[in-house]
């Protein structure tokens, strides 16, 4: 079963509370979505670092139950 926007921007928030997460379903089918994710706990962060803490508040789903997320990441301006 698919998630849906809903869950994947709260599981985010859980793991970054600060965070501004706008998340996209690009194919309106519930499997391929985009994420953009602003946190002051990017700053000084590379752009790898900072998709891992992404990932990790995934909890693993990434590739299972969500099959594609299209992820940007930045920290605020």
């Amino acid at each position: 079963m698919p998630m849906s926007a809903a869950e994947i921007e709260g599981m985010i928030k859980s793991a970054l509370p600060d965070a501004e997460v706008e998340i996209r379903d690009l194919a309106g089918d519930g499997d391929h979505y985009a994420a953009h994710v602003v946190s002051p706990v990017f700053a000084g962060k590379s752009r790898v670092q900072q998709h891992k803490m992404v990932y990790e508040a995934l909890g693993g789903k990434m590739g299972g139950v969500l099959h594609a997320l299209q992820l940007t990441t930045q920290a605020p301006t």
